[in-house]
């Protein structure tokens, strides 16, 4: 993931994966390629975004929403910018976008129309809280995996 990427937890596939690759139960393409290593550009180790895209797909798995992450710089109208962003998801309505802009010191956690009935905005202040104490302390990784576990947990399971 390179700054200014939108990551998302799950895609849908409209084509055949290619050679190497398996569309998965839960919609994912699950590909086996050649270890890279993060790019000189990544804010990330590999390690790291290994982190952040398992908790990813566990929040996504465990509630039924779609996660995603983006970072980078959001402009100046950051709420547009992220709502911009949500827009952009495949499900928008059952998404959630957790923007983080740090040369802006700004988070933005913006939720669809489905979402946003299990996570209220005290549940997003919640992570935007422990975001900013990780964010001080030097640890992004660990401010973003621990406000999608904190997220997911709120949201709980998807209702049947």
């Amino acid at each position: 993931m390179a700054t200014g990427e939108l990551t998302h937890a799950s895609a849908a596939v409209d084509e055949e994966p290619g050679y190497g690759a398996a569309v998965t139960s839960s919609g994912r393409i699950s590909a086996a390629r050649m270890y890279e290593p993060a790019g000189p550009n990544s804010p990330f180790s590999t390690q790291q975004l290994a982190r952040l895209d398992e908790a990813l797909t566990l929040a996504s798995r465990e509630t039924g929403l779609d996660f995603s992450v983006y970072l980078g710089e959001l402009g100046d109208d950051t709420r547009a910018a992220a709502e911009g962003l949500l827009a952009s998801t495949d499900n928008p309505a059952d998404a959630v976008v957790v923007a983080v802009s740090p040369g802006q010191r700004v988070i933005e956690i913006v939720t669809g129309s489905q979402a946003r009935y299990r996570l209220p905005d005290r549940g997003a202040k919640l992570a935007v809280a422990s975001m900013v104490a990780s964010f001080k302390e030097g640890d992004l990784i660990g401010g973003l995996v621990n406000a999608l576990r904190m997220l997911s947990d709120q949201a709980g399971s998807p209702r049947h």
